[in-house]
């Protein structure tokens, strides 16, 4: 069963959350766009597929969708929640990428936080139309992917590092769990995100970070042991060098409630 909330609204664009409960793995009937629209995950994967291309969705990978094309969708994994924009071409800056798919690196993932905890100050006209902008502008810049000819594998490889399964300690073991030589997974993965698998498995620990944050983690030292990282200052670098900001400053920021006029 999918559920769909509208979460604001003006003329000009929309923001929808998408919530799938279904164990649903055939494809749906194509549904016809009628505007521009980036959708992100914020939790689970489901496939969708439009104009010869199929996406693995999941909170790594969002893609975007143009007028007049035709999308299907799959949900062989289960339930799934992402937050659908949708808006005019006006917004779009420099125009939809030609391929649909887009890399969700740490900086688009906190602008969507940010946009979604806009929402819940319900200030449409300035904060969160503020906040949709940021995102709009963040995912225009956003690493737009090929089609990948490893995708199967790529896709795999995405599950276990976001599932944090013990065989994505490594690359060994992770490649071997695979049945693929540790240099095919490595150059397959960089050739499909255009990303290493190191700053890949980084991005989601981020990721992982800022969900502890939002839900009122404090202790940094206990964060950061709880990740994996060698220490506080190791998860503070990372975390910096993916969003820009500290974890005490993104924790300062959540503990915050939305404002009327949205960040200062």
């Amino acid at each position: 069963m999918l559920t769909t909330e509208l979460r604001a609204a003006r003329p000009g664009f929309d923001i929808r959350v998408v919530t799938c409960r279904d164990d649903h793995a055939g494809w749906s009937p194509p549904e016809v766009r009628s505007d521009f629209g980036v959708v992100l995950a914020r939790r689970g994967r489901f496939g969708w597929r439009s104009r010869g291309q199929r996406v693995d969705v999941d909170p790594t990978v969002g893609y975007v969708s143009v007028p007049g094309s035709a999308e299907q969708f799959a949900h062989p994994a289960g339930g799934d929640v992402c937050t659908a924009v949708s808006f005019g071409p006006e917004l779009w800056r420099s125009g939809a990428p030609a391929r649909p798919a887009i890399y969700v690196d740490a900086r688009l993932d906190l602008a969507h936080r940010r946009l979604l905890r806009a929402v819940r100050g319900q200030d449409v006209d300035f904060g969160v139309a503020e906040e949709m902008l940021r995102l709009l502008t963040v995912a225009s810049r956003s690493p737009v992917l090929p089609v990948a000819r490893d995708r199967v594998l790529v896709a795999d490889a995405r599950e276990a590092i976001l599932n944090f399964d013990s065989v994505a300690e490594g690359l060994l073991p992770l490649a071997a769990s695979l049945g693929v030589s540790p240099y095919r997974l490595s150059r397959a993965f960089t050739r499909s995100l255009g990303v290493s698998l190191t700053r890949y498995r980084n991005r989601v620990r981020v990721g992982r970070a800022l969900d502890r944050l939002e839900a009122g983690e404090r202790n940094l030292a206990v964060l950061a042991a709880d990740l994996g990282f060698a220490d506080q200052a190791h998860l503070t670098r990372t975390v910096r060098e993916h969003v820009g900001e500290t974890p005490r400053a993104l924790l300062q920021e959540s503990s915050r409630p939305p404002t009327a006029g949205g960040r200062s």
